[in-house]
This record gives structure tokens, sequence and C-alpha cells, in this order.
């Protein structure tokens, strides 16, 4: 049996057949409009990866997704009516099993070998792989390729299980019986691989060539399709339908955009990416009309009316050049007719009375002040175990004051105290009731209204901010103060009864908060110290039961989520690590040392510094003697070599120091690298582990002197390779 001595693998991998494209439909009842890109992307991506991992796809085939309020689907280039066969390789038992003596096959390899419907004239066909105990028997075969019926059988069904639903629906299908669960019912399916329908199933269907267009304005129904490249030109064309999520969009936002010129000089509609979305998902064929509202209502805050419209009509109000709300709004229609007189005038009936309600929220609101709600604070719960609104005011106010004495030279204390008092008031007004996103404006608009200090209102509305990342920070200080003080009190107190984020899990924001906090800190908080600033929050929770000082924690929390942001903005993960390893106090200050290690880490002596100061902290970490400088004693200096670094530590630690105080860290830095030749020469001549006590002390104390000058600005042994 000589083919049982051959070795190695291999095997013959056929041309696939009959490319096609390919297309794929699911018709829908009006899928939810928050959720259609995703849906779409997702039912695209999976259902095209499912076929390239079956060979009935390329790996570089690049899906087109489509997706309406009443239709999935996805156009896959050169699809193949049959994957290559592919040659497998068996793996059947060890050698030792398989053969006997004589090196034929024993009753249990032709027992296997029968078990994959070969028998013993495959025997020839057997390969060795492996040495010795491990040696295996392997027997090549070609699998054959799946025709794309059943490949796509089964990436539907992948396809359809991996949907991001986010809500299941159960129905039944017509035969009364059967229970279906999917997003929306489902009442056609497309399937078509060039201009042939491929036989597949899902969801109760059976997949065919028919599809339906627009309810009102299709010209024909259903639409027959010719091919799988036919179907977005027969949607638009006999369907009144863009089926294409993205080319509906750009229409949409193409259309808004005239509109606008058409109703004025420099007016504009609202920016907003996820209401453009939300309508690209209501609509199957946009038609963009021009409204308007009673300029009366302008009266109201803007914000209140912008929301309004959006929120609860999907229409996109017109600003004008400085970006001032208009009496004038557009609306995104989803039918085209001849005259667009009776949807203008039904829309701007319908958006009447939203507008009046705001209003009156608005007029009823203003016949209280702020002052007067702060006792219904204390009727608010703000946590089970944290208390009321009202206690958390007082905590608030209690660090606002506090900060503010920080913030030189305004000391805005009073202003900030006042802030804090007012600041969660307007929870308790109608139109936040209504509309919780205007949570801080609408304080703004109803402080002023009391007559209340500009920057206490001004601050009511800012000390939620930064609420993002890229969101502007609070205007003024007495903003300042209160913004920094509420996500205090938020991470510290959640933390000190042990609500902490794990994981992915941060139900109350913390990891939000705590960017807004670093955010503050780092670009205004010149004068805070970390730690005395945390440990300062603790008080405050004295009343608290069950309350454990989380200052340590938070702080390391702080210094994490640190990390995390300055690599994202595009420092080295050793650059972060040589600043933040010092436990840098004043976090506005973390910038200019950073850029001062990467101007030190461009020196040509860096590399060496960096090397010394690694082996200076080991040598310090490992010795009995002395950590710090502070017993040096230049009498004891004997060799020539110590005396040398002792000097040259005399000359350039003075200055080292100046610059640092001044804080041109990368001058401080840049000192340093007069000490490189005095470095070497010392640890090559001089032996700090001598015999004598005294000596060795001393010698470990001018290691500690030097370490203490270089690690000032950062810890630069984390730059050692």
């Amino acid at each position: 049996m000589p083919a049982l001595l051959s070795r190695g693998g291999g095997g013959l991998q056929l041309p696939a057949m009959n490319p096609q494209n390919l297309l794929v439909e699911l018709f829908v009842e009006e899928l939810p409009p928050k959720a259609l890109p995703a849906l779409g992307e997702s039912f695209a991506r999976t259902l095209a990866a499912s076929l390239q991992s079956q060979g009935l796809a390329a790996s570089d085939v690049k899906p087109t997704p489509y997706a309406s309020p009443r239709r999935l689907a996805v156009r896959i280039p050169a699809v193949a009516a049959k994957a290559a066969d592919k040659a497998v390789a068996q793996k059947l038992m060890p050698v030792a099993v398989g053969l006997d003596a004589d090196g034929k096959p024993t009753p249990a390899l032709l027992k296997k070998l029968g078990a994959l419907g070969l028998d013993a004239d495959a025997a020839p066909r057997l390969r060795r792989e492996g040495e010795g105990k491990a040696e295996t028997l392997f027997i090549d075969t070609v699998a054959p390729g799946a025709t794309l019926a059943e490949g796509l059988q089964k990436a539907l069904a992948e396809a359809i299980a991996k949907l991001p639903i986010p809500k299941v629906m159960a129905y039944q299908l017509e035969d009364g019986w059967t229970t279906v669960k999917f997003v929306r019912p489902a009442h056609g399916l497309v399937a078509l691989h060039g201009a042939d329908v491929v036989p597949v199933q899902a969801l109760g269907l059976t997949a065919g060539r028919e599809t339906h267009g627009h309810r009102f304005e299709a010209q024909a129904d259903p639409i027959v399709l010719r091919d799988a490249d036919s179907y977005a030109d027969q949607l638009r064309e006999q369907g009144a339908v863009i089926a294409s999520f993205d080319a509906r969009r750009a229409e949409i936002a193409a259309q808004l955009q005239a509109a606008a010129r058409q109703a004025g000089p420099g007016l504009h509609p609202i920016d907003d990416a996820a209401l453009l979305d939300e309508v690209t998902a209501l609509v199957e064929r946009p038609n963009v009309l021009l409204c308007q509202f009673d300029p009366a209502f302008l009266a109201v805050p803007q914000e209140c009316l912008i929301l309004t419209m959006k929120a609860n009509q999907k229409y996109f109000p017109l600003l004008d050049a400085a970006g001032k709300l208009t009496h004038r709004f557009l609306v995104v229609s989803n039918i085209s007719p001849a005259d667009p007189s009776a949807v203008i005038e039904g829309n701007e009936r319908v958006v009447r009375p939203r507008l009046a309600d705001a209003q009156f929220f608005f007029e009823q609101d203003r016949k209280k002040r702020l002052e007067d709600r702060v006792p219904g604070l204390d009727k608010v719960v703000y946590h089970a175990r944290l208390g009321s609104q009202g206690e958390r005011m007082r905590r608030v106010q209690a660090l606002a004051g506090g900060i503010a004495r920080q913030i030189p030279p305004s000391f805005p204390v009073e202003q900030a105290e006042r802030a804090a008092l007012l600041a969660k008031t307007d929870l308790l007004t109608d139109m936040v009731g209504e509309f919780p996103e205007l949570q801080g404006i609408m304080g703004r608009y109803y402080a002023a209204h009391d007559g209340e200090d500009a920057r206490v209102a001004e601050a009511i509305e800012d000390h939620y901010k930064p609420r993002f990342s890229g969101d502007d920070l609070p205007r003024s200080d007495v903003g300042f103060a209160l913004a920094l003080a509420d996500k205090t009190e938020t991470l510290v107190g959640l933390f000190g009864i042990g609500e902490r984020p794990t994981g992915d899990k941060d139900p109350f924001a913390l990891r939000r908060h705590t960017l807004g906090i670093l955010r503050m800190l780092m670009e205004r908080g010149q004068g805070i110290e970390l730690s005395r600033y945390l440990e300062n929050a603790v008080p405050v929770f004295s009343g608290v039961a069950g309350f454990s000082d989380p200052s340590a924690d938070v702080q390391t929390f702080l210094y994490d989520r640190l990390a995390n942001l300055l690599r994202e903005q595009g420092w080295t993960a050793q650059e972060v690590d040589a600043v933040l390893a010092l436990s840098p106090q004043i976090l506005a200050n973390v910038p200019r040392r950073l850029e001062a290690v990467r101007a030190f880490a461009a020196l040509p002596e860096a590399a060496a510094l960096a090397a010394a100061n690694k082996r200076v902290g080991n040598i310090l970490r490992k010795s009995e003697g002395a950590k710090d400088g502070s017993g040096f004693n230049a009498d004891l200096l004997v060799e020539p070599a110590e005396i040398a670094l002792s000097q040259a530590l005399n000359a350039v630690a003075p200055q080292v120091q100046q610059f640092y105080a001044a804080g041109d860290y990368t001058a401080a830095l840049k000192m340093l690298a007069a000490l490189k030749v005095p470095v070497d020469t010392f640890f090559d001549q001089v032996m700090v582990n001598a015999e004598d006590p005294a000596l060795r002390a001393n010698r470990l104390a001018l290691l500690a002197r030097l370490q203490e000058a270089m690690n000032q600005v950062a810890d630069l042994s984390r730059l050692a390779a």
C-alpha cells in the first residue's frame, strides 16, 4: 500500500459557476423609523457575509443595502449559482489504531471509512501526518460546494436572526395557526439571481419576483421585477419609491436647502442629523413643502418651539442668518399632489395646538418664581440612598461655593451658591415636565424673568455642560463652579454608596460625568488640586447612611479615564504613562507636561537619560537606605565621577526647578540633557553599593537627588525601551 506512506495535504478548488448579481428583499409593514438604518445595514452585511463564508460570493464583494419604511433589501454582485467544490482533509484516527502490523486497514478503520460512505478501495488514498505516537491517518475527499438555493436559505435565516430588532412582534400567518416573530409582519419575499427566482423561504413566505411600491402613488401594483439590477429603477419609476436610504436622505437634504432658499434670503433649515435620519425612514418618496405659523408664537423661547416641532411633528424649523427662529418651517411629505395646498394647510393646522401648549406652559410657569419652587425639591426623589433633589441641591450648593473660592480673581461664591439653589427648580415646571430635554434652558429663561443676576441665570443652563464629547464648557466662572460641583456630587455620591460602573454597564452615566469633570479641570481648573478637591467633596455626604469615603477610588477612576482621553487625543501610551505616573494634581498642566515629554523624547540624550532614570529607580527601590536626597553630604564624595555628577546636578537642578516653577516644562526637561555625560560616567566608574555604609548611603542620596531633579515634570523612566 504505497499510498499509505504519502504525507502532506492540499487539494483542488474548482472555479465558481455562473456568477450573477443577486437581489433579496423582505417586504414588511412600516418599520420603526429610528431603527431602520441599523436594520438595513445589518440585513445587507450579514447576508453578504454568510454567502462569502460559503464560497458563493467573493471576499471583497460590496453589497448595496436598501431600506425604506416598508422594505429591507440588498443587492450583492457576482454571486455564484454554485460554490466551488473543496478538497477536505478528513482526520480519521491514529496510525497505530487504523493500521495493523502489516500496514493493512484494521476493522476500526474500515468502520470509520464506511461511516463516511467509503469502502476498503479508498485505502490507497490514505495519507499520514505527524511523527511517532502522534502520527495520524487522513483521507482527502471533495466536498461539493453549496448551491445558491442552499446557501441563500442559510444566509437569509442568519440575516433575519441577527437583525438588531428593538422589539419583536408576534403575528399569525394566513393559515391562522402558525405564529411568526419578527420586527413587523412580513408580506413578501423576493430573491432574484440575475433574472431567475431563487427558491428560498423565510417567515412563512416563498420567494418570488413581485414587490410593491408607494401605497398611494405607485403606477403598478404589484411590481414584477425583471431582474436583480432593475430593482431600484423599477421601484422609482413604477413604484414611486426611492429604495436606497442614503439616496433618499440626500434627496431630502437637497430639497430642504432648495425650499429654504426659496423661502427667503439667509434662511436655512435646522441642522439635525438624527431628525433627518428619522424623516428619511418615514417617507418613501419625499416632497418638501413650506409652511408657516402665527408669528405671535415667537414670543415663546425658540428652544421650546423648535423642540415641539422636531419631536412631535418631525418638522424642520427655518432659522435666519443669525440662527434665530422664524415663523416658517418645512414639512417632508410622503405624497406629491398636483395642488399641495391641502397638505400645507393640514400641517399648519396640526402644529398650532402644539405651539399653543408650549405658549401656555411658558406663561403659566412664569407666574411662580424659581425661588418659590425650592421647597418642592424636597418632595422629589433623587436616589433612594442619597435622598431628595432638595438634599442634593444643598450638597451641590456647598461644593459650588467651595470651588468658587478657588477661582481667582472673581471668587464668585455668592453667585455660585445662588445658582446652585435654583439650578434644579425648573424640573418642577410644566415646560420641563413636558419636554425634559429643556431642563436648564428653561431655568435660564425663568431666572432672567425673575430678575436674577445674568451670570446666575446663565449658570443654571450651563451647569449641565459639557453634556457630550465636544460640547461647549460653561461660559462663566459661576457656571464652571456649578457644573463642576454638580458632576462631582454625582460621581462622589454614587461611588460612596457602591454604585460604580462595571464592564459595559454604567446606568448613571458616570463615565460621561467623569469626562466632563476632566475637561473642565484640564481647560479651566488651573487653581484646583485634585486630591484636595475630592477630599472636600466627602464631608457634604456626612448625613448619608452607609456612605464610605471614595475619594481615593474616584481619583484612580479619574486618572484611568484621563489616560484613555489623552490617548484618544493622539498622545502615545508612553507619554501618557510618564506624565500620569506622578499623579499630577493640577490637571490643567497636563497638556503642557505632555508637550514637554514629547520635546524631551526628541533630544539625542533622551534615551540614555530615560534608561539611567529607570536604573536609578530600580537601585533606590531595592536599597535599604534613604529614598530621598535629604541625607546627602558633599564632603563624603571621593570618586571623581561622583564629584562631577554632584557638581553638574548643583548647576542644573536649580535651573530645572526655576523653569518648573514658572510652568515652562519643556525648558525644564531640556536642561536635563547636560546631565547625560556625568550620569553615564558615574555608572561606568562608581560602585553605588560600596562596602562603607556611609559612602553607600551618600551615593544613594545623590541618586535620589538626581531622580528628584529629573522626575518633576514626568517619570522619565517610563520612556525607557
